[in-house]
């Protein structure tokens, strides 16, 4: 396949289809040995493939992805965001990082998070770091079940000022998230 990467103009940006769900989860694969991204079974990028972006070449191929998850208005994630090794410095990252940003202002959310061992990409962005703790939303769903959640190296960043006191989460009997009042 021909590689035009450095010649080729500004990489498209757009929501993902399903037959983007191998390229996205070799990808996300390729940085889950070494804890860059945490590890996501093809059958659970399947089954969430409409909450992902992905940029490409004009010609199609692949570069990389990003998704959101939503806990509800007060917060979203940004998660799995990733480039191809050989992309990067194209400017897919941070295109991918600003529609996603886009989507979440668009749906009303209050504010965006994630976790990054390298905050200054992010900082040029508008996220600032705060308390791991402070992302309730997010410890109990991925944290908790991390092998690396005592030697967290992640820094937890927001986009957007968090409340006075965050939505405090619970699992429901169908274990998903819901909301139960304020922490």
């Amino acid at each position: 396949m021909h590689r035009c990467f450095s010649l080729c103009p500004r990489p498209v940006i757009r929501s993902a289809s399903p037959t983007d769900a191998p390229h996205i989860f070799r990808l996300i694969q390729s940085l889950s040995g070494d804890g860059t991204l945490l590890p996501r079974p093809q059958a659970e990028i399947e089954a969430h493939i409409n909450s992902f972006f992905v940029a490409e070449t004009h010609g199609g191929e692949f570069l990389g992805c990003a998704a959101i998850h939503r806990y509800g208005t007060h917060l979203a994630e940004v998660r799995s965001i990733a480039t191809r090794l050989e992309a990067r410095g194209l400017g897919a990252g941070g295109m991918l990082l600003q529609r996603v940003l886009e989507d979440v202002r668009n749906s009303g959310t209050q504010r965006a998070c994630l976790f990054t061992r390298i905050p200054s990409f992010f900082a040029r962005y508008g996220f600032h770091t705060v308390p791991l703790a402070s992302m309730r939303d997010k410890v109990a769903k991925d944290c908790v079940h991390c092998a690396r959640r005592e030697r967290c190296d992640e820094i937890a960043m927001v986009a957007g000022e968090p409340p006075i006191a965050w939505p405090v989460a619970a699992r429901s009997s169908s274990g998903g998230l819901v909301q139960i009042g304020q922490g």
